[in-house]
């Protein structure tokens, strides 16, 4: 996992931030969590909004790019480089003004870079 730029993509991707991944399934490394409602880069903090579904009691999911182990573009997935239980651990995301809120993307970035690096497959 990216730690020292959990808002930008890993260096291997090619512009990834041209690509549109609304829709794409997302997968965590232990299962499916959701697919991509939206994506964004406000004030340089990019970032997917995961919709869970009911997997997360209907609720949706901001996770920094820098957790984005792979993206796959034929088959319209992104995985994660963490688990369903971290993802479901991180600071809770309630309003679309989070997106926007310097405090709340200060306590999600911290969250994610406190996670155990993963080792590569």
């Amino acid at each position: 996992m990216t730690i020292e730029r959990i808002w930008s993509y890993a260096p291997h991707f090619r512009s990834p931030e041209a690509q549109d991944l609304t829709g794409y399934a997302v997968e965590a490394t232990d299962g499916t969590i959701g697919h991509v409602d939206r994506q964004a880069d406000d004030s340089g903090m990019r970032h997917l909004v995961v919709d869970t579904g009911v997997w997360v009691f209907g609720k949706s999911v901001l996770v920094p790019v820098g957790v984005v182990a792979d993206i796959d573009s034929h088959a319209q997935k992104v995985t994660m480089a963490c688990s369903r239980d971290e993802i479901k651990s991180a600071p809770r995301f309630r309003t679309d003004s989070e997106t926007l809120d310097p405090e709340y993307l200060a306590r999600v970035g911290k969250y994610y870079r406190s996670l155990p690096p993963r080792q590569p497959a």
